[in-house]
């Protein structure tokens, strides 16, 4: 115990030194109990210090170090993985990549963060292992990671359902501005564990092309199968567009979840084509496997945009409860509201509460008989059309974000200042200006 608190001090002196020497440099912690800093870097040495000019090579070394408070900054360029961090024990065993089990604690989590203005990029396409992949696996608890790319987590037989970019079972963890890509699965999965929140992340053009359910099937841009008691799950900010399967999918999940300000586009095709591919549903918000349960829970949407998928822009798939949809656009899917619920006897119905939304073009809504639905543009008397706003245009969603990493502020189905669809929506507890709530994703 005592050479690793002599270590922490060393290398807590050493950071401290380089960060007085290096102008502009993030400023290692003043003391211990602010945190230490460390580095990463594509060319550095796990024999290393640890500092910006001696930084360590691999995550796995500065996770040994690192505790509740620490900063690890991870330096720009390519970090290729080509094994896992242990060998298969079959074909359907699951491997990880990088395994993240060492805790944080409330408000004081251990951060992982790109270092500012660089990109680290973890690419895990060369993994050879025959079995299911992670390329991050977070079991552990208040963990950050932020501004990372994370692409190419390969499948290399048939006998399962998909690998994952990252696999989240550990409870109130954040991941802030991540860049999800070509990997053979879901770019994000949350398998388990509570108050996880995803923010201002990327996932798009996952493709699944050997699945155990037919090619295409699994790989979503962002999933949610939590178990029972783990609530607080958060999906704000997120884009998720060209994933083979759905955009975000919470099927089997046992506790809440919700999805703000998020978008979800070119769903159910291969990456970058207009070939079908899996469902292609923007936003998948539950279901059972088609089968009722007692114990399902309710979900929410809210002011988030769907359009051009090859399915429903947001889909009930099957659900037991109704869940909240408020303040949502939906464009050009098919059908844009799919409210297809389940009752205890097996039955189909209706299943869904929607306030503020809009749908326009493609087949508007449908399984809506049973459905709590006013104040919705196809309940009101307003005729809708191109004139209602700013612009209709499905191109250049994924434009660059904000500085802060939100949401770049585009024109596209946002209301034009003499739109009928203004402050025509009723007050279900978000902000709005006005009178009213206007309908769809965007305050006017």
């Amino acid at each position: 115990m005592k050479l690793v608190v002599l270590k922490r001090f060393l290398v807590f002196w050493a950071a401290a030194v380089t960060a007085t020497a290096v102008a502009g440099a993030p400023v290692a912690a003043s003391s211990p109990a602010a945190g230490m800093t460390y580095y990463v870097a594509p060319a550095g040495s796990d024999s290393a210090a640890g500092t910006q000019t001696a930084p360590w090579a691999s995550v796995a070394h500065a996770q040994s170090v690192a505790q509740a408070g620490d900063t690890v900054y991870l330096r720009g360029g390519a970090y290729p993985y080509s094994r896992a961090n242990k060998a298969c024990a079959s074909q359907t065993d699951r491997v990880d990549a990088i395994t993240l089990n060492k805790s944080g604690s409330a408000g004081i989590p251990i951060r992982y963060w790109a270092y500012p203005g660089e990109t680290p990029v973890f690419d895990f396409s060369r993994v050879s292992d025959d079995c299911r992949i992670k390329g991050f696996d977070v079991t552990g608890n208040y963990i950050h990671l932020k501004g990372l790319e994370v692409k190419g987590v390969p499948q290399h037989n048939n006998l399962n359902h998909e690998s994952w970019g990252i696999w989240i079972s550990g409870s109130n963890n954040t991941f802030e501005s991540l860049n999800l890509h070509n990997n053979m699965g879901p770019g994000l999965f949350i398998q388990d564990g509570g108050g996880n929140l995803v923010v201002n992340s990327d996932s798009y053009d996952n493709y699944d092309p050997l699945t155990s359910n037919g090619a295409g099937e699994s790989a979503d841009g962002f999933g949610a199968h939590i178990s029972a008691n783990h609530p607080g799950n958060v999906f704000r900010g997120c884009r998720a567009w060209w994933n083979s399967d759905d955009g975000f999918d919470l099927i089997n999940a046992f506790s809440s979840v919700t999805i703000e300000n998020s978008w979800a586009w070119r769903n159910g095709y291969l990456p970058e084509t207009t070939t079908s591919s899996g469902n292609g549903n923007g936003f998948k918000m539950g279901g059972y496997g088609g089968t009722y349960v007692s114990n399902g829970v309710k979900h929410t949407v809210r002011d988030s945009v769907a359009f051009n998928n090859k399915a429903a822009g947001f889909y009930a798939n099957h659900h037991t409860l109704a869940n909240d949809y408020f303040n949502n656009t939906s464009y050009n899917n098919k059908p844009d509201y799919n409210m297809l619920g389940i009752t205890s006897s097996g039955a189909a119905t209706g299943l869904g509460n929607l306030r503020n939304n809009i749908a326009y073009k493609g087949s508007l809504t449908s399984n809506m008989s049973g459905t709590s639905a006013s104040y919705n543009s196809w309940n009101l008397s307003v005729t809708l059309s191109d004139a209602q706003f700013q612009s209709v245009s499905t191109a250049g969603w994924e434009a660059r974000r904000q500085a802060d990493g939100s949401l770049p502020v585009l024109p596209y189905l946002r209301l034009a200042a003499n739109s009928s669809l203004i402050d025509k929506g009723t007050n279900v507890g978000l902000p709005y200006k006005g009178k009213a709530p206007d309908l769809g994703a965007f305050e006017s």
